[in-house]
């Protein structure tokens, strides 16, 4: 692919899976390019998403990243802009799950969710902050876990996610003077190997019984979720900042039966 500085630029954490994978590819059918981050201590090998993405076509620059690391995402940002010659979107997607119980919950569990889940999207938008050069776009993930219902076992991740809407208000507000606009996303239950876990989420027969009770009658699907972002991201959506903007099937709308 002809390399060229016109084209627009996104940064993905979380990038080798799940919603962060499926941002990639809808990213590329349109022609943008993606500094995708992955973690590689993670059980997620970014190799096989990078093989995908290239064979769509897409321009990517796979780089480490550790959302829990200042120098970690500040390098991310700096090598993706030194590398395209512009930075233009910003997408927190990295995210951790771990079921505990509070009665069991240790201090080191509590603040290892917020590190990644609400620190890790502070970071990320802080480090594209300094590298953004004109008019762009952040978007952060949350989830209806904290962002609209609680959820038993996991008040460390639902607080991280509460958070996150937080953040991006007031990014919204900061960073519009430079024609900046900031939202987040909060997905319902969504296919993704993170929802599949049935260890720390719902898994497969969970996640078939929740169905149910969505009136489109299924879960979501990855490249759903990414095709909002897309939209946030792009001009269609000029005037839209600040806002958290549920995507669920119609999930939190229904009437309990």
């Amino acid at each position: 692919m002809e390399h060229t500085t016109s084209r627009p630029v996104a940064l993905i954490s979380g990038a080798a899976s799940g919603i962060g994978l499926a941002l990639a590819l809808e990213f590329a059918r349109c022609g943008i390019r993606v500094a995708a981050g992955y973690l590689s201590r993670d059980v997620h090998d970014y190799r096989p998403a990078a093989a995908q993405l290239e064979a769509s076509g897409g321009e990517a620059l796979w780089l480490d990243l550790d959302v829990t690391s200042t120098l970690s995402v500040n390098a991310f940002a700096q090598r993706a802009a030194e590398h395209f010659g512009r930075i233009d979107y910003a997408v927190a997607n990295a995210g951790l799950l771990r079921r505990s119980p509070i009665g069991e919950m240790s201090d080191e569990q509590w603040h290892e969710m917020l590190d990644v889940d609400l620190s890790g999207v502070m970071r990320l938008f802080r480090a594209a902050s300094h590298q953004m050069q004109g008019t762009g776009s952040m978007v952060a993930i949350s989830s209806i876990a904290g962002g609209v219902y609680g959820w038993q076992d996991h008040a460390h991740y639902a607080a991280a996610k509460a958070g996150v809407p937080g953040i991006c208000r007031s990014m919204a507000v900061e960073l519009a003077p430079r024609g900046i606009r900031c939202n987040a996303v909060i997905p319902g239950l969504i296919e993704t190997p993170q929802s599949l876990d049935k260890h720390n989420s719902l898994g497969p027969e969970g996640l078939a019984k929740a169905a149910r009770s969505i009136p489109l009658g299924r879960v979501g699907r990855p490249e759903e979720v990414a095709r909002l972002i897309r939209f946030l991201c792009s001009d269609d959506a000029s005037y839209i900042t600040g806002q958290s903007l549920i995507i669920d099937g119609g999930l939190t709308v229904r009437w309990p039966d």
